[in-house]
C-alpha cells in the first residue's frame, strides 16, 4: 500500500469512528431511551415520555435543580458563556464563577419560571468570570462544578470528583478534546457513568425539561 493511500484509508476509519462514538452530527439532539436502557447506576432516571411538553430554558431548569437539592455553596459554571447560570444562582446564595476561555457579557432578560414574566438584569450586574479554559486545578477553590454541554472537560471533572471529592454535575454532549473514547456502540454518557463508576463514585441520573440533550449526571463520592 503506498503511503498516500495508507492515509486515505486512516483517514476513512477515524471517520467511521468518530461517527460511530458519537453517534449524530447534531450533538444536542435527544438521546433514545434505547441508549440508556441498560446503563449502570442509571436506573432512576425519568423517561422523557412522562415529561410534560419541552422547554427551552435550560439554565433556569438547572439552577431549580441545584437549589432543590444542594445548601449554597462556591460553584462554578465550566463553559459557563453569558453566565446566566452563574448569575441566577449568584442570586440564590451562593458564590458563583464562570470559567469559560470566551468572556461574554451577561444576557439583558430572562425569564423567571416561577413568575411566568422576563427579568430585567441590569447593566452594572456581574458575575466573576475566569477567562481561560479549565483545569482540574482550579477546582480546589469550589463545592460544585457544572458543566453543561461543556467540551473536552467531562473527563477531567471525573478525576476531580474522585481526587478532590468536589461535587460534579455533567450534561454531556460530544466528545470533543477528550482523553477518552466509548467502545463501538457505546453511548458516550454510559462511557462517562462506566469511568465515574470505576473510580469509585456515585452517580445520580437526572433529566430536566428542555429540548435536546437533557441527561443530567450529578456525581460524588459516597
Amino acid at each position: 500500500m503506498t503511503k498516500r493511500k495508507h492515509q486515505r484509508e486512516k483517514a476513512r476509519l477515524f471517520q467511521a469512528l468518530t461517527e460511530q462514538t458519537q453517534g449524530s452530527t447534531d450533538h444536542d439532539a435527544p438521546i433514545p431511551e434505547q441508549a440508556l436502557a441498560n446503563l449502570p447506576g442509571l436506573t432512576a432516571h425519568t423517561p422523557s415520555g412522562s415529561l410534560p411538553k419541552m422547554k427551552k430554558f435550560r439554565f433556569q431548569l438547572m439552577h431549580e435543580w441545584i437549589l432543590h437539592r444542594l445548601p449554597p455553596g462556591r460553584v462554578a459554571d465550566v463553559g459557563g458563556g453569558k453566565g446566566l447560570l452563574a448569575y441566577l444562582l449568584q442570586q440564590s446564595g451562593w458564590q458563583a464563577t464562570v470559567i469559560d476561555p470566551v468572556a461574554q457579557a451577561l444576557p439583558d432578560k430572562y425569564k423567571d419560571l416561577t413568575l411566568n414574566r422576563r427579568v430585567k438584569i441590569g447593566a452594572a450586574e456581574s458575575v466573576p468570570h475566569l477567562t481561560q479554559p479549565f483545569a482540574p486545578a482550579m477546582a480546589e477553590q469550589f463545592d460544585l462544578l457544572v458543566s453543561m454541554h461543556a467540551h473536552g472537560c467531562n473527563v477531567q471533572l471525573i478525576d476531580v470528583a474522585a481526587t478532590g471529592q468536589q461535587k460534579v454535575i455533567l450534561l454531556p454532549c460530544c466528545i470533543i478534546q477528550e482523553p477518552l473514547l466509548p467502545a463501538p456502540g457505546q453511548h458516550w454518557i454510559a462511557c462517562l457513568v462506566e469511568y465515574a463508576l470505576a473510580k469509585n463514585l456515585t452517580v445520580e441520573p437526572f433529566r430536566l425539561n428542555f429540548r435536546g440533550q437533557n441527561i443530567g449526571l450529578y456525581i460524588h463520592t459516597a
